[in-house]
């Protein structure tokens, strides 16, 4: 009687083999059309032909595999961009609104040095003011940081917007915070012909949050836009 109680009960759900998969396949034509991921995990047949022989079809399927795969990759590599862009665009966006908010000069140039970097998503953010030594408005505001004539050409190299990755951050840049720096976005401003040369530094820890290959459009309007209200609020001709 125990061992009656103690027989595990019987599986009594129907089983399949080779021949019923095969039979139910041919009653249902469209299933592998329905169902393509299937094919993924099949293997098709390689024929043999002899020595010396290759099968086609055999290495066309792997080959159209292959395809698949690789336009799946690109198709998410797209998608992974657009929404970066996407990103970036909207942090761009809210960080001009700001500029365009300032009530008072002081507050822009504070919105640029300290606002940004949370906006931006980045880790510091330096104005750099060039100075022949007299006094420059506003150059004691923090983030603000005067360097002799001459600089602002020397680190742009005649360019408008630099990318660089995988660098050192320099002390007349970000002060006690170049340490930190490992990437940098550097956005030349011209704010006007009497008006001395200045510039935006933009540093990162990530060693490639900027690369060279990246887009500047943003960055570049970014720039256009500080530039106009830079005149505005200085009163200084475009």
């Amino acid at each position: 009687m125990s061992e009656i109680m103690s027989r595990p009960p019987e599986d009594k759900s129907p089983t399949l083999n080779e021949q019923d998969v095969i039979n139910w396949l041919r009653q249902h034509p469209r299933f592998l059309s329905q169902h393509p991921e299937l094919l993924d995990i099949m293997t098709p047949p390689k024929e043999n032909f002899g020595k010396g022989v290759a099968d086609f079809q055999h290495y066309m399927v792997q080959r159209l595999k292959a395809d698949r795969d690789e336009v799946l990759e690109t198709a998410r590599e797209i998608v992974e961009n657009t929404r970066a862009n996407m990103n970036s665009q909207t942090r761009i966006h809210r960080a001009i609104l700001m500029l365009l908010e300032a009530a008072h000069f002081e507050a822009f140039v504070s919105t640029i040095t300290l606002d940004f970097p949370s906006l931006l998503d980045i880790d510091i953010v330096s104005l750099i003011v060039e100075t022949d030594g007299q006094i420059v408005p506003q150059i004691h505001l923090q983030g603000v940081r005067a360097v002799p004539p001459g600089t602002v050409h020397l680190l742009m190299k005649d360019k408008p917007i630099i990318l660089e990755a995988n660098i050192q951050g320099l002390d007349e840049i970000y002060g006690g915070g170049a340490g930190l720096v490992k990437s940098q976005a550097l956005l030349k401003l011209h704010i006007g012909d009497d008006a001395p040369a200045a510039m935006i530094a933009f540093g990162s820890r990530d060693p490639l949050a900027f690369e060279s290959t990246q887009g500047t459009e943003l960055i570049a309007f970014l720039g256009c836009v500080t530039e106009r209200l830079f005149q505005s609020w200085l009163h200084i001709p475009a």
